[in-house]
């Protein structure tokens, strides 16, 4: 049995598959349907209080049952982060006419996927995610990118910052730990208080800084990303 830690890429290459043959016990349960009920789970009650016997109760089964499939909890949430993978819909990439396109598609609905499940950001940035959803995307963003000229490395980064952009601003605007809803009201609100004298810049832009929609500043960070690379191309 493997030691590696559930999500790593050793993991992911000696991942253990599904038993076969008949079991004692209460009736076998479909994977697909186990990690399935698992993310809504997640959606529902966040990571930290997500438990096995959580989601033995709520398949109702046992957890004897789901260690049939899955060591551990960590193991269950490497899973459910390929599954949220798997939601990033890149079919089309190949039809994109420019990069920028493709590349804006792809980290707008990577932002899209996650911010519909926000408490898996946090065992997303645990690991690479490397499973077979992740595989996948990861395969075709950069064979687009290849595909528009860009050199091997230019890709790769362009990959990971346009990646890690996402999923910081995900994790600080929609995960576990954001600010609530009418945080930008009451910021708003503070600054407004301070002493104009001694922080003139802070009042002069207070109205900008409080109230950029949510999806307008992650688009304006992501024309940014995609105007730096443009001036990295070697014939741009």
């Amino acid at each position: 049995m493997s030691t590696a830690a559930p999500g790593s890429p050793a993991w992911w290459a000696a991942r253990p598959q599904a038993p076969r043959g008949p079991r004692r016990g209460r009736p076998s349960l479909d994977r697909d349907l186990i990690v399935a009920t698992a993310l809504e789970l997640v959606d529902r009650h966040g990571v930290a209080a997500f438990s096995l016997r959580m989601l033995a109760d709520a398949l109702d089964s046992g957890t004897a049952t789901l260690y049939r499939h899955f060591a551990s909890k960590d193991e269950i949430l490497a899973h459910i982060v390929d599954r949220v993978l798997g939601e990033v819909d890149l079919g089309d990439i190949d039809t994109f006419t420019t990069w920028d396109q493709a590349l804006g598609a792809m980290a707008r609905r990577f932002y899209d996927a996650l911010r519909r499940h926000p408490d898996t950001v946090p065992p997303l940035m645990a690991q690479v995610p490397v499973g077979p959803h992740g595989l996948a995307q990861r395969e075709r963003v950069l064979r687009a990118l290849l595909r528009h000229g860009f050199p091997g490395d230019l890709a790769a980064r362009a990959f990971t910052a346009v990646g890690h952009y996402v999923i910081g601003f995900t994790a600080q605007q929609h995960g576990p730990a954001a600010a609530a809803p009418d945080a930008g009201a009451q910021l708003a609100d503070f600054y407004r208080h301070l002493d104009p004298k001694e922080f003139p810049a802070i009042a002069e832009v207070t109205t900008a800084l409080t109230s950029v929609p949510i999806e307008e500043e992650f688009d304006f960070g992501l024309q940014l990303l995609l105007a730096g690379l443009h001036s990295r191309l070697p014939n741009p």
